[in-house]
């Protein structure tokens, strides 16, 4: 078998509570079959055109020796360094795949400039970019941040006597803005499948493209998925897809927190690419399952919330329950190409569960179109409740600064939390600098007694944010900010990179307060590698 699961405790029982429904109303046959109206008659539009992930490996296959083909001509042309541009869907499969297969993929997922301009130069003595190609991945052909990297990368090959036909690989959806532009512009272009949704569009070019030029197998990923179509298709109750379903959306009171461990397994960084499936697909209507990434040591695997469900990644679930102490887990094993079907099938029976459309994302332009209007208007930056040892504290609610001093405002946002509530991290820096500061989360669970996220701004719009305004409002969001003297211009643009990154700051925590009245706390490191220590110690 190509995916394992292993249950045990309170989620065993409630898959053999929910399963049999499961079974009896034809959910599998039917997402495999393209019944668009399992979702119900409002979401039936959508589903009619968002179900081609079920064919996606047939469709894909002869994309395969495309790909390889294309890789060979810039071996030949001695380019072997690939960077991907691309946002949510269209950065988190291929970053899985080209991690557990070891390929060397740069990602470009960020607008910090300093980020941005490390892409491009990479080792700029060893002459990187003159060896680079950009595949520059959008579904709707428009996403900004993904527009705004293409700029920079052609400026800075014309800069060096490049033509950026030669260096650009396109992955768009057929008809988009960036599909004609890119064709009039002579670039190689691969269109994806319309049908597929960006964060379903794993085993699609989105995935396959820069995967199978950094080097990734992935005519084996294809096989992978492959031999697990039959298992999920099929209304039985060993259909992994309707077990995994069930085990986290089944129950009553169901737990709607999903912590992901990945704990000695081949598979790299799976739990980013989950977090954004799941996040985007069941957060709205005021519900949803919210997935936290944790370590086999976060605070919350010892504390084991009423309300979070941990899944733990495995190599081979069906050994591993043996030990005793992960009584009540849901253990997972399988290929990467098992696992990429397995919860897309999963994730889209969730949706029927809770009665939602996992094939939107209402609530994901809200925060574009905030960063929209403060980029046109600019208007002066808001000043700082307080600032205090180089941080900048900025509040929704002048109540949450009364303590005049950080660890007193992380209390006052802690306070605010609902016993069924979640703090979310927001770190809008350049991560190849600052990526310690992923470690704070560890230390807020800690401190907040609650499960906490993490995500890398603007990253994160694309994949929790949509949760964090259309699931349930009991969240607390903690925006992290730098000061840096690096920017970047953006050709064609009038605005440059550091100020698009400011802008998608204040405008999410816009939304989050303004528009949701949820609590948002901004604090901006005006000396980033010192101020960073003084943060993690008020967050203990």
């Amino acid at each position: 078998m190509s995916f394992d699961i292993h249950l045990s405790g309170h989620v065993k029982s409630v898959v053999e509570a929910t399963l049999p429904g499961l079974v009896a109303s034809l959910v599998a046959s039917g997402i495999t079959g393209g019944d668009s109206s399992l979702w119900g008659p409002e979401a039936e539009d959508e589903a009619s055109r968002r179900l081609g992930w079920t064919e996606a490996v047939s469709v894909s296959r002869p994309l395969v020796p495309e790909i390889l083909a294309l890789r060979e001509r810039l071996h030949a042309r001695n380019v072997t360094r690939i960077v991907l541009a691309g946002m949510g869907g269209s950065s988190l499969a291929p970053e899985v795949i080209t991690q557990t297969s070891g390929a060397p993929l740069v990602i470009l997922d960020s607008t910090a400039p300093g980020q941005v301009l490390a892409a491009i130069d990479g080792d700029a003595q060893a002459g990187d970019l003159t060896r680079t190609a950009l595949v520059v991945s959008s579904k709707s052909g428009s996403t900004v941040e993904t527009d705004s990297a293409k700029r920079a990368f052609e400026a800075a090959f014309r800069d060096l006597g490049i033509d950026p036909a030669e260096r650009i690989i396109v992955v768009t959806d057929p008809g988009s803005p960036l599909d004609q532009e890119a064709r009039a512009d002579g670039y190689t272009v691969f269109n994806a499948d319309p049908t597929v949704g960006g964060r379903y569009s794993a085993l699609t070019a989105f995935g396959l493209v820069p995967a199978g030029l950094a080097g990734a197998d992935i005519s084996e990923l294809l096989d992978e998925a492959e031999a697990s179509l039959l298992e999920v298709s099929i209304d039985s109750p060993d259909n992994p897809a309707l077990v995994l379903a069930a085990a986290i959306a089944g129950g009553e009171p169901r737990k709607d927190k999903l912590g992901l461990i990945t704990d000695g397994t081949h598979i790299a960084g799976l739990p980013d690419w989950i977090e954004q499936l799941v996040a985007e697909s069941t957060g709205k209507g005021g519900t949803g399952i919210l997935p936290v990434v944790l370590l086999p040591v976060s605070p919350e695997v010892d504390a084991k919330p009423a309300d979070l469900q941990i899944v733990r990644f495995v190599d081979e679930a069906k050994k591993f329950h043996l030990f005793e102490h992960h009584e009540g887990e849901i253990l997972v094993s399988g290929s990467l190409g098992a696992q990429f079907v397995v919860w897309e099938y999963a994730t889209a029976i969730a949706g029927r569960m809770l009665g939602i459309n996992p094939f939107d994302q209402p609530d994901v332009e809200s925060a574009k179109v905030a960063a929209r209007g403060l980029l046109d208007a600019r208007p002066e930056a808001t000043a700082p409740a307080f600032a205090v040892e180089g941080v900048e504290v900025r509040v929704s609610d002048p109540a949450l600064a009364a303590s005049g001093t950080v660890a007193g405002v992380l209390d006052a946002l802690w306070a605010r939390l609902p016993e069924d509530g979640y703090v979310a991290i927001q770190a809008y820096v350049n991560r190849l600098e600052l990526g310690q500061l992923s470690g704070l989360r560890e230390l807020v669970a800690a401190d907040s007694s609650r499960p906490a996220t993490f995500g890398w701004g603007p990253r994160f719009l694309h994949s929790t944010g949509q949760y964090h305004k259309g699931g349930p409002a009991n969240g607390v969001y903690l925006q992290i900010l730098e000061q840096t003297d690096v920017d970047l211009e953006i050709p064609g643009r009038p605005f440059t990179f550091g100020q698009l990154i400011q802008a998608q700051a204040a405008g999410d925590a816009a939304v989050l307060a303004e528009g949701h009245g949820r609590p948002v706390v901004t604090l901006t490191l005006t000396d980033p590698q010192i101020e960073v220590l003084s943060l993690f110690e008020a967050a203990q």
